[in-house]
């Protein structure tokens, strides 16, 4: 298989942009508010979730990269719907959470979410096996990140 650099770099980069507009959002609060609420036991130290997230990210990019360079199918756009929606819902939990602090619609948000991946994850392996996998790891970070959200909003 050729590698189509234009592709794999656009691939990519579409997650990490999201991410890096979700970190704007998130890292104004960790010091403040975040600092002040009470928080589920399990919680990982503040600096665990940085490079999770750019493995999580890259897994992402090059998930999607596999399933564009290869997909043939009359079923891509719901793909790429499903793909830049998990990516969408992933930003908006940043901002429901961490800046405007709606916990409860953070909850029910990241939840959303998880099924969104999940259903992302299926469409995927329609036409690669490998980058349905590279997604599984970020289903269960969200299972976990899940974990936390609602645990934040019922201590709070």
């Amino acid at each position: 298989m050729k590698i189509k650099i234009g592709a794999l770099l656009v691939s990519i980069m579409l997650p990490f942009v999201v991410g890096a507009i979700g970190g704007g959002a998130t890292v104004s609060e960790i010091g403040s508010w975040y600092a002040g609420i009470n928080k589920p036991g399990l919680l990982p130290p503040n600096g665990v979730f940085g490079p999770v997230w750019t493995i999580l990210y890259l897994m992402m990019g090059i998930s999607f990269y596999l399933v564009w360079t290869k997909g043939k199918s009359k079923k891509m756009s719901t793909m790429w719907g499903l793909f830049l929606g998990q990516l969408g819902l992933n930003l908006l939990w940043s901002f429901l959470f961490f800046k405007w602090h709606l916990l409860l619609l953070a909850s029910v948000e990241i939840v959303v979410l998880w099924g969104v991946i999940l259903a992302n994850i299926l469409s995927f392996r329609k036409i690669d096996r490998l980058a349905s996998g590279l997604l599984i790891p970020y289903l269960l970070w969200v299972s976990f990140a899940s974990y936390l959200t609602i645990g934040v909003w019922w201590l709070n």
